[in-house]
């Protein structure tokens, strides 16, 4: 015990001299890491330094693509038929210009890759008028054994962090809103730009969503009437370098908490998700790389939406591996989801989906429960266990 105590205490302090340097990760490849320091190694990847686990493999296979030239009537079919297999698709010809992408991935990396001196004024774990930039330790999911008290004390005292550093931006109404003033000066005119881009996008594919919901029964404006869907929550994450890149994560395997989110990237590449067995085929199925796609936009479905539709759509499992010791990847994430968040607002699946064949598989909720539920389940697929109602 007491040894276990030590450890914990070192941790700890190491993990507080980190975030007292006010660097991020980049900080340590500015310092000429040539290893990784502990916090950053995942359980059974060698914290101890053991030998390096082997690289995570990924199959050769390619995400649908939703083309928004092609009419409407072929373009719902292909949303559909995206949501329903793997939850995961690029969207082409989305009518974001293509130079509001560029200045907003070009922005992220341009404040990211400014001398210490003038990132470390922005570190803060919390965010400070709608705006936070640090390195997020990771939320791991507790074990399956019920020592949920025993691993979040544990996990406290020593996180996980992941090889990459975030700014993130709450876009929103009245105090919700964001003091621009507090962003970094290379983002305060190619975020805001992104982000009013973005929702013009983000309407057009809640309504496509909506539309090809139970085979185009639903109406193209159902999920707007039912939740008034936003997007105000940008996350844009910077994954520098690393000089063991098969030895950290960039994120853990998760589900995103939203109807569904939005994601620019740039050409390195790293994205990963699960591609699930057949139903009734066993395993856990296996990882697909999310290849970069010039002008192309990606959407992945989240937890939320994936309980309105009664399960029609996927929400699957996605994380980020660190691919190169030579180049830094960026990424900036918007993610959709209900404006209507009081707790006396309950979502469920939708009626219009309901049969006697398929009658509701999760029971109504509000957004402060679920996210309630979601911090205590971590961000693997049992967050939405509690609100599943048990079959027959």
């Amino acid at each position: 015990m007491a040894a276990a105590e030590e450890r914990d205490a070192a941790a700890a302090s190491s993990l507080a001299e980190f975030h007292a340097s006010r660097a991020g990760v980049r900080g340590l490849v500015e310092s000429g890491a040539t290893a990784v320091p502990p916090l950053f190694l995942p359980p059974g990847c060698g914290r101890e330094r053991s030998t390096p686990p082997t690289p995570p493999r990924a199959t050769a296979f390619a995400i649908p693509t939703v083309d928004l030239s092609l009419p409407r009537s072929a373009t719902v079919p292909l949303v559909r038929a995206a949501a329903t297999s793997c939850g995961f698709f690029h969207v082409t010809s989305h009518g974001v210009p293509r130079g509001t992408v560029a200045s907003a991935v070009a922005a992220v990396r341009a404040f990211h890759e400014q001398p210490a001196a003038s990132r470390s004024p922005c570190y803060s774990l919390a965010p400070v008028g709608g705006v936070a930039y640090s390195t997020i330790p990771i939320q791991q999911p507790p074990p399956q054994d019920g020592s949920s008290s025993d691993h979040r004390a544990a996990t406290a005292a020593s996180p996980l962090l992941p090889w990459r550093d975030s700014l993130v931006v709450r876009f929103g109404p009245g105090p919700e809103a964001p003091d621009l003033g507090r962003l970094p000066a290379s983002c305060r005119d190619a975020l805001p730009e992104y982000q009013r881009s973005l929702t013009v996008f983000g309407k057009e594919m809640a309504g496509l969503l909506s539309e090809a919901l139970g085979g185009g029964g639903v109406g193209a404006e159902r999920l707007e009437r039912e939740m008034q869907v936003e997007g105000w929550l940008m996350a844009c994450h910077y994954y520098p370098p690393c000089p063991e890149p098969e030895r950290v994560v960039g994120s853990l395997e998760h589900t995103d908490p939203s109807l569904f989110t939005v994601l620019a990237q740039d050409a390195v590449g790293g994205l990963q998700v699960r591609r699930e067995e057949e139903e009734g085929g066993g395993g856990g199925g296996e990882w697909v790389d999310v290849a970069p796609v010039a002008g192309a936009l990606v959407v992945n479905v989240g937890d939320v939406l994936k309980m309105v539709s009664n399960e029609e759509y996927k929400s699957v499992e996605h994380r980020v591996v660190i691919k190169s010791s030579q180049d830094a990847r960026v990424s900036i994430a918007v993610f959709f989801n209900p404006a209507k968040r009081d707790a006396s607002d309950l979502f469920g699946p939708l009626p219009e989906l309901l049969t006697a064949e398929r009658p509701a598989r999760f029971r109504r909720f509000s957004v402060p429960e679920f996210m309630r539920s979601r911090r205590e389940s971590g961000h693997g697929k049992s967050s939405i266990d509690s609100f599943r109602i048990a079959a027959d």
